[in-house]
């Protein structure tokens, strides 16, 4: 009898062939993911991200800064995350929507 399950050899619609198909739904439907470590995939997001000549921050990143500490702080962030020691930020500008809600920052340096 098991060799007829494991080689399939019943007719459709058996009451065989209906309970394996039940077995295999319920084994799809009702095995917790942690078997198989299965988890959603969040895509990974940095808080920094280069472009020409500038960096992008999320507003996250210099939360709990003052304005005055912002350029410090993130030459600090950069210099760490680049490798780059004589890397310095010239200027921090944050970018704003139409209606003043802060998005990031924009982080201009020089070399």
């Amino acid at each position: 009898m098991l060799k007829r399950f494991i080689l399939w050899d019943f007719p459709r619609a058996s009451w065989q062939y209906d309970v394996m198909v039940g077995l295999i739904l319920a084994f799809i439907f009702f095995t917790p993911r942690d078997w198989f470590r299965d988890q959603p995939r969040i895509p990974f997001v940095r808080s920094i991200a280069a472009l020409p000549g500038s960096y992008y921050v999320t507003a996250e990143t210099l939360d709990g800064f003052a304005e005055n500490q912002r350029v410090s702080r993130l030459t600090e962030i950069l210099r760490t995350q680049t490798s780059n020691r004589k890397l310095v930020v010239a200027r921090v500008e944050p970018i704003v929507d139409s209606e003043g809600e802060l998005h990031g920052y924009m982080a201009f340096t020089r070399p």
